[in-house]
């Protein structure tokens, strides 16, 4: 059956997307990016898997080589979560004035032990380390009875991924 030029770049796309997926996770397939157009880089990606799950390393998609891909693509997709390092350091402390994605997942946890305990302060999720961040940073220090500086290092950290994580296993409302 013959493809049209439209289908035949959906297919290809598919393809590309798979891989894009699957080189986000195997630093061995180099990533590339969905276009729909069989370049060099994408026969290269196509070469590198096939190479990695021990295919006959010829750069083309055939149905060995499109099966394998799918069936590596679907195991990522339905594999346990990969834990997320978003603390950099055990060294690294997180204060007043910070802003970013740690800032936000800190605010977050905040929000989600806020949302869950009566007598806990809530903050905005903004991503930005404002005097109510750090103020509840504080409270949650008391109650865990560190140091009361407003400021996230790896202990406070732990604490606060802990105190999540018992919420979340417990189920308390």
């Amino acid at each position: 059956m013959a493809f049209s030029a439209s289908q035949k770049k959906q297919h290809i796309m598919e393809l590309q997307t798979y891989l894009h997926a699957i080189a986000l996770i195997n630093e061995n397939i180099p990533v590339i990016v969905p276009d729909g157009v069989y370049s060099k880089e994408t026969a290269a990606a196509v070469k590198a898997f096939q190479k990695e799950y021990g295919l006959p390393q010829t750069g083309t998609a055939d149905p060995a080589t499109w099966n394998k891909i799918v069936s590596v693509y679907r195991s990522y997709l339905m594999a346990a979560p990969m834990p997320y390092a978003a603390f950099p350091s055990a060294s690294f402390v997180a204060h007043k004035g910070e802003h970013g994605q740690l800032v936000y997942i800190i605010q977050a946890m905040l929000q989600d032990i806020g949302g869950k305990y009566d007598n806990a302060p809530k903050v905005e999720v903004c991503g930005d380390y404002d005097d109510a961040t750090s103020a509840a940073v504080r409270r949650f220090q008391q109650w865990c009875g560190v140091p009361q500086n407003g400021d996230v290092d790896s202990g406070t950290w732990n604490l606060l991924v802990s105190c999540c994580e018992h919420i979340s296993h417990t189920g308390v409302k």
